[in-house]
């Protein structure tokens, strides 16, 4: 029906009133319906039959389309009713009607025309009519329109939509989390409730409970509840279930236990959706003794889990660290009735993929195949990483023809794990190939792929490639984001362009898309490195205008600036900037204060902030246990660097080469008297492990660097960093020393205690002499004294078998020489 049509029909002054039905009438009705569906000639067929019966069309118009179920038909039939003489259609059932049959075929367009020419004729639509069309909007994910309805039959139609329209509204609403908008709705709609009319039911405020654990706010979910009690609203399972996947979203695990627990107490059964939110939330906790708890009480009450749960389940598996095993986990599954998914085996690809098990996530993807399932893009893109970072680039490539062969089409996900995983390790050109290749087949890359192709360039230095790459994305109208910026920002402070840098930085905010917390800081970094000070924090305070709260990066960015600059005063100030705006400083921060302290040599302080960070609950970080082990070498005060170094073991943070040289250096420089003297001032100093066996070693005639190398060696074996100790092995030896006696007993010590002890040959080779052997022993046995309570090393038996054999083989050659 045409715009010009509707808005031609001229509605009579004296409108009739809608008539109860009679027989005659329904009779009429339905021959009309029957014409209109039947006869190629119906437009005379009708004139006909409404001129017999001597009825006005537009008192059974509102009947026949009501009861027509195609749109097209409706809208002729209208179409030709209001071009009849007599004919009166301005009660609005007609038009209400025809309002109905729009929204049932969801006919938005003309739904808009009819409304308008309703308003220019001053006819009011019927109530049913105007919840219909805002039901049907809301449903449809119109929520705009579906509003602004809302306020039309409020404010100028002075009606109410119907609860079921209502709660579509709502629904949708909290989904795209305008919760102030549904807040208003709901509120009005329990205003207009009375005793006997209730426009707001237990699904309506079961939506906005929901609303509410979305945003955080489970409590006032809980209130409104109780609230609402009584007043349309009986709680039911779905309130508590709500409630419950509202705290365990939260991460309140103790508040959703509790109300699991009351829920039962009430009487209420726990659903299959109440299990899964339960063991959703322990799922993220990593709570696995809980989840098979609740999954035997499942089962006693015959509840089989759904394959989601299972799929929960099985992925915070991978995610907590814990071994699966995919055949055997597939197979549980099926017995217990419950059949994976693709889902499942993306999950069971993906782990297989990260633990480097290639092989098994290609038979995953075959069974997934075989079983009738169709691969996604999350199917193939672990394997596609897992091929470009493995430098497989040809298998890679071939996944991806495997994908299009069997009608897979690659989409920008796809494509975008191929090129991200061509960056990563490098082949910024094979990325580029591979980037034209998709735009061959149609697929045109977005911000997101111009932004990892950009980074690859920046990291290999080509920077004028980069910004070529920035002129194409805008050549062709694919406008670059926030992250595009501050990622080409970054790679030219890199690269050592603070002036290009602060170009494109400016260009950004030109194009309107101001730089977010990531660009700012970008930038800063940039003003710091270069030593530009005052630059950096005018920069900070343009971000703070433009209402980006500078984080943790910020601050420790022109903390750690001012610190190179040897202004301990500058960064001071700065941290207590941060402190006043309640930003969390963060284990960067406080490595960078430390480093100035130790600069300006204030060690004291130095020790201080660094029992500052850990009573924050920050654990220190390599870079910061090196500085302070480096600063007591320094100063010469070797039992602190000793002590210090065994801490660092002791929290599992591994040590690195800057570690490793200060310790060395520090060692070989000393003189054996100092370091004698200071341990005998603490009886905690003669536990040290480190000075004990660096003694021992200097007073057995090593060398000072070998025995420092040694001894780190001891404490790296002793705390478990055995592949760190052989790592450190390997470059002593590369730079043409050989393994001595100390070094071979703690290397042969931590395999042992890796319960590796038959290994160990193909570990460490073996070129002692019996009198090294021999002394190996006797540090072996030294070892011994500081295992763990309970525990025991062979590695001294291994030793000793070494000796008896030495001495075999002599008394061999004696009996020899004798005969």
């Amino acid at each position: 029906m045409s715009k010009i049509l509707l808005s031609g029909i001229k509605p009579p002054h004296n409108p009739k009133t809608n008539s109860p039905v009679s027989p005659y009438l329904k009779k009429l009705v339905n021959e009309t319906i029957h014409i209109l569906k039947t006869s190629d000639q119906w437009e005379e067929s009708l004139q006909t039959q409404f001129a017999e019966s001597q009825v006005l069309i537009s008192d059974v118009a509102h009947f026949v389309l009501d009861r027509v179920h195609d749109v097209e038909l409706g809208l002729k039939f209208f179409d030709w009713a209001s071009q009849r003489p007599h004919c009166c259609f301005s009660n609005g059932f007609a038009y209400s009607s025809l309002l109905k049959l729009l929204a049932r075929f969801k006919v938005f367009p003309e739904i808009e025309t009819v409304m308008g020419n309703m308003k220019m004729a001053e006819i009011k639509p019927t109530h049913d009519a105007l919840s219909l069309v805002l039901r049907t909007y809301a449903d449809s994910g119109l929520v705009d329109k579906a509003v602004e309805l809302y306020s039309v039959m409020v404010k100028m139609y002075d009606c109410f939509p119907s609860v079921y329209a209502c709660n579509s509204l709502l629904s949708e609403l909290v989904k795209d989390r305008r919760f102030d908008v549904a807040r208003n709705v709901f509120e009005e709609m329990v205003k207009r409730g009375d005793g006997e009319t209730l426009f707001a039911d237990n699904y309506s405020t079961c939506i906005m409970v929901w609303g509410l654990c979305k945003e955080g706010k489970v409590e006032e979910g809980r209130k409104l509840i109780e609230d609402r009690w009584g007043k349309g609203c009986v709680p039911n399972v779905v309130f508590y279930n709500t409630l419950i996947a509202g705290y365990c979203k939260k991460g309140d695990l103790e508040g959703a236990n509790a109300l699991f627990k009351e829920l039962k107490l009430k009487g209420f059964l726990p659903t299959l959706e109440t299990y899964g939110a339960m063991i959703n939330g322990f799922c993220k906790e990593g709570n696995f003794i809980k989840i098979d708890r609740l999954s035997m009480e499942m089962k006693e009450r015959d509840l089989n889990i759904n394959v989601q749960i299972y799929n929960n389940v099985l992925d915070a598996r991978y995610k907590h660290g814990f071994v699966v095993q995919a055949e055997e986990t597939l197979k549980k599954m099926i017995e217990s009735g419950c059949q994976p998914d693709i889902t499942t085996y993306n999950i069971l690809i993906t782990g297989s993929c990260r633990q480097g098990n290639v092989k098994e996530a290609n038979q995953l993807l075959k069974q997934a195949m075989k079983s009738g399932l169709m691969p996604n893009k999350f199917t193939y893109t672990p394997l596609l990483h897992f091929y470009c970072r493995e430098g497989e680039y040809s298998r890679a490539l071939d996944l991806l023809a495997e994908m299009t062969g069997k009608g897979y089409t690659p989409d920008l996900v796809s494509y975008g794990a191929l090129i991200h995983g061509l960056i990563v390790v490098g082949e910024v050109d094979n990325a580029f190939t591979i980037r034209d290749k998709m735009v061959e087949r149609g697929v045109l890359p977005d911000a997101g792929i111009y932004n990892v192709l950009m980074n690859g360039l920046c990291k290999k230095g080509r920077l004028p490639a980069a910004k070529l790459l920035l002129a194409e994305m805008l050549d062709l109208n694919v406008p670059p984001d926030a992250f595009v910026y501050a990622t080409l920002v970054d790679g030219l402070i890199r690269n050592g362009n603070l002036e290009d840098a602060r170009k494109i930085f400016n260009l950004a905010i030109e194009k309107g898309i101001g730089p977010d917390v990531v660009g700012y800081n970008a930038m800063i970094k940039g003003f710091c490195k270069a030593g530009m000070m005052k630059d950096a924090l005018s920069c900070m305070n343009k971000m703070r205008k433009e209402r980006h709260i500078p984080d943790e990066y910020t601050y420790s960015t022109i903390i750690d600036g001012y610190v190179k600059q040897h202004d301990l005063d500058g960064a001071l100030k700065v941290f207590a900037l941060m402190v006043k705006h309640k930003c969390k400083p963060n284990v960067v921060t406080y490595t960078s204060l430390i480093n100035g302290f130790c600069i300006k040599g204030f060690t004291s302080r130095a020790i201080k902030t660094f029992k500052d960070m850990k009573s924050h609950g920050l654990e220190p970080n390599v870079v910061t246990y090196s500085i302070l082990i480096g600063n007591f070498c320094k100063e010469r005060k070797l039992v602190e660097a000793a002590s210090f170094f065994e801490l660092m073991l002791k929290n599992k943070c591994t040590p690195n080469d800057y570690t490793f040289n200060y310790l060395v250096n520090g060692f070989t420089n000393c003189a054996l008297d100092e370091i004698s003297n200071r341990t005998g001032e603490s009886e905690e100093n003669d536990k040290s492990i480190f000075l004990d066996f660096f003694e021992t070693m200097i007073s057995d005639g090593l060398i000072p660097r070998t025995a420092a190398y040694s001894a780190i060696l001891v404490c790296l074996c002793k705390n478990s960093m055995v592949r760190t100790a052989l790592q450190l092995h390997d470059k002593i030896i590369s730079r043409g020393s050989s393994l001595e006696s100390v070094s071979f007993a703690s290397l042969l010590h931590g395999i042992c205690m890796e319960e590796r002890s038959h290994q160990w040959k193909n570990i460490i080779p073996c070129n002692l002499n019996e009198q090294e052997l021999q002394a190996a022993i006797k540090y072996s046995l030294k070892m011994d004294e500081f295992l763990p309570q309970g525990k025991t090393s062979s590695a001294t038996k291994i030793l000793q078998s070494l000796v008896e054999g030495y001495k075999s083989c002599d008394q061999q050659v004696e009996d020899h020489r004798i005969s």
